[in-house]
């Protein structure tokens, strides 16, 4: 047997779904221009998609017809390569929490800068985010067909979303995906969100949605207690560049420049 498709026949075994290049030339002794024509030929064929230079996934014949593999099933490989940390996060991470309604054509993952370029290969699409604040807690490890992940938890989710909301289709867009992640959300995940994230705007707006969409006040009253500790100023509910707030008439000293629309 082929020397590129034994070792893959090996890691399937071990529920092993991606593979680099330098990992491949120490386990086996094949010359390196034998090996190059071996993956060219097998990605040629669709059982192997080069997700980036020298990372490759292999597609076993149930993911074949996709031409992608599920995000969780190499995402801890495909870090550990690149040496970085990442959660998955967004709609990728609302998804896990139960809040399906928005369908989601691409993964999106968080990590530390310097930027990674998006991928588009086959029909994989990673989307990447950096932030220079790594979370200290409201990181959750769950569990793959082939290992395990990380994702954001709810109050982080709901905070990432808000946070970057214009680059993620606008505050009504991901409204229905907020309110049922509040659904998700405990007073614990709250309380440890509020131990270290540093946009105090971004929890105005959480305060704020969540009373919009009327979680129970246990949720809220961390939020306004940590707030009431701090300085806090006036801030639109959906940012703009062209746009400074002006009067609130709420409690959160949200600008409401944004009529909230659901279609849940």
């Amino acid at each position: 047997m082929a020397a590129v498709q034994a070792y893959i026949n090996r890691l399937l075994s071990l529920e092993e779904y991606a593979f680099s290049w330098e990992e491949l030339l120490q386990k086996t002794d094949t010359p390196v221009s034998t090996l190059r024509k071996e993956l060219d030929r097998l990605t040629g064929r669709n059982e192997l998609l080069n997700l980036r230079k020298g990372f490759y996934l292999i597609l076993p014949p149930r993911y074949r017809p996709m031409g992608k593999l599920p995000v969780t099933l190499y995402a801890d490989k495909l870090f550990a390569y690149l040496g970085k940390p990442y959660y998955l996060a967004f709609y990728s991470a609302a998804l896990y929490h139960g809040a399906a309604h928005q369908q989601i054509q691409q993964d999106y993952i968080m990590t530390v800068p310097p930027a990674l370029r998006d991928i588009k290969k086959g029909n994989a699409r990673l989307r990447f985010f950096t932030t220079t604040h790594w979370p200290s807690r409201n990181l959750m490890r769950r569990t793959s067909d082939a290992g395990a992940f990380y994702l954001s938890s709810p109050a982080l989710t709901m905070a990432d979303l808000l946070y970057h909301q214009r680059w993620l289709g606008g505050l009504n867009r991901m409204l229905a995906n907020l309110e049922e992640l509040s659904e998700e959300l405990s007073v614990d995940d709250i309380q440890d969100l509020l131990a270290w994230y540093p946009h105090k705007s971004t929890l105005q707006r959480l305060g704020y949605i969540l009373e919009e969409v009327g979680a129970d006040s246990s949720l809220t009253e961390p939020i306004t207690d940590y707030l009431q500790q701090h300085r806090y100023f006036p801030a639109l509910l959906s940012p703009r560049p062209d746009e400074k707030p002006g009067s609130t008439g709420n409690a959160w000293k949200i600008d409401v420049n944004v009529e909230l629309a659901s279609d849940i």
